[in-house]
């Protein structure tokens, strides 16, 4: 697919991945892309051993200072290897690294439950979600119990899209507000000269990035509390997700699931089959 066939919508020009769930992730410039997603994407997740849940942002109530906590690999995985360790920088600078004891008990002491950094996920894997007060939401100010995907650490679909687009056009609505792509935590970013959400009309399609990957656009992504949750730089703000709810279903890109796996890198073409 050298000479990219369909029709072009785009190009790439972020690529992120997320080797812990929820802690805040790595930009690369290239990545490989397999069946389960982007290569190390939700590798490790934290899990509450009281309650046996998946520690999850979606609760700030219990974890938003895992948005303090930065994670990378110590060197990037390889397909048909053992994944490699986990480097974890908290907010005093300090680095943390492996999934050993002294590592779980730094790490619990950090955010004031017993955890444990597993790279598999439990039977019936599973997390909590605070649902804010906003019209519109399946909940309003209630925390529940979601299920998860077997086997992954994955909230629903394997990869997360977004345009440029979205982000524009959500800026506009609130203008206010910070957009910044790091509160939608998407694996792949296009840069898009479409006006409002243009891969909501991708939902059903096929779509190629560069010479080798084949995608399948599944769902459009709802939004949760974990966009207004503060990161560095980056203040608390709820109506981050008030606007993504009056103005696009709470949706702020999509899902997809990989059809055909290879090696994708920034300013790669996106096209539609």
């Amino acid at each position: 697919m050298s000479d990219t066939k369909g029709t072009v919508v785009g190009s790439l020009v972020r690529v992120f991945r997320y080797p812990v769930k929820s802690m805040v992730g790595e930009e690369l410039e290239k990545v490989h892309v397999t069946k389960r997603g982007i290569l190390g994407d939700r590798a490790y997740a934290l899990v509450d051993l009281e309650s046996g849940k998946v520690v999850s942002a979606k609760n700030p109530r219990k974890w938003s200072n895992l948005f303090g906590i930065t994670a990378a690999f110590a060197k990037p995985p390889q397909q048909n290897e053992a994944l490699p360790n986990v480097r974890m920088t908290l907010p005093t600078g300090e680095r943390l690294e492996g999934n050993e004891g002294e590592v779980n008990d730094r790490l619990s002491d950090l955010l004031g439950r017993q955890v444990e950094l597993r790279s598999a996920a439990p039977q019936e894997p599973a997390l909590e979600e605070y649902w804010p007060d906003i019209e519109g939401l399946d909940h309003r100010d209630a925390v529940t119990d979601e299920g998860m995907p077997a086997d992954t650490f994955f909230d629903c679909g394997t990869l997360h899209l977004m345009t440029t687009a979205t982000l524009d056009r959500l800026q506009e609505l609130y203008a206010e507000g910070t957009f910044d792509v790091r509160r939608f935590r998407p694996n792949l970013v296009v840069d898009s000269d479409s006006s409002g959400f243009p891969e909501n009309e991708w939902i059903g399609r096929r779509v190629a990035i560069g010479d080798d990957v084949i995608i399948e656009i599944t769902g459009p992504c709802p939004r949760c509390v974990m966009t207004t949750i503060a990161q560095p730089d980056l203040p608390k703000d709820p109506l981050i997700l008030r606007t993504a709810v009056q103005h696009n279903d709470g949706n702020a890109g999509v899902y997809a699931s990989v059809l055909q796996g290879g090696q994708i890198k920034q300013d790669d073409p996106v096209a539609l089959l």
